[in-house]
């Protein structure tokens, strides 16, 4: 098996690419079509450097991060488990409107365009938490073009140290819509 994944490996690396698999690809500075977890995303976004599922960040900031109930930009947002969001999610803060509205830069939770996955920018986050403490937030959701209607909540703010990264392009290149046949056919012959 081990040799296989080599070979695998090996071959796919070496394989060219053919120019005429990305058709007529004129999209320059479009971002990849990839599948992004809101952790690595808020990771690279905020500079905090925590691993782990969302819902482990803000027990792993104690200690390590200045935490808080009161949001700043570069911040990052810890959500707490809720519902069928049962490993959590991170976001962070790119402005603050006021006291009670946020914008927040994330990745994977609104489908856009029937896919998960995606990173979406300065959308709206509201408290709605009774005591104005941020512990529950309304949060923008693609496919209703508003501020969805689950209170959402929230364990705090954790703040990266210095200023936040600026925003950056995490990757860039044409993204086929189908693997090549080319590319498939490299592989027919293997069998687990």
């Amino acid at each position: 098996m081990r040799k296989k994944l080599a070979a695998f490996a090996l071959l796919a690396c070496a394989t060219p690419a053919a120019a005429d698999d990305f058709g007529a690809f004129d999209n320059r500075g479009a971002e990849l079509d990839a599948y992004l977890q809101c952790v690595p995303y808020a990771r690279e976004v905020s500079g905090i450097q925590i691993y782990g599922d969302a819902h482990t960040w803000w027990e792993q900031a104690q200690g390590r991060y200045a935490t808080g109930t009161a949001p700043r930009p570069g911040a990052v947002m810890a959500f707490r488990p809720h519902r069928s969001m049962q490993l959590g999610h991170v976001a962070t803060v790119s402005r603050v409107l006021d006291t009670r509205r946020v914008l927040l830069d994330h990745a994977n939770w609104s489908p856009i365009n029937g896919r998960r996955g995606q990173v979406e920018k300065d959308v709206l986050a509201i408290d709605v938490s009774p005591a104005n403490d941020w512990s529950a937030v309304r949060v923008w959701y693609a496919p209703l073009g508003e501020v969805g209607t689950t209170a959402w909540p929230v364990a705090g703010f954790i703040y990266g140290e210095g200023r936040p990264q600026a925003r950056q392009q995490l990757a860039m290149a044409p993204a086929r819509k189908q693997t090549s046949k080319r590319f498939l056919s490299a592989f027919a012959n293997f069998s687990d």
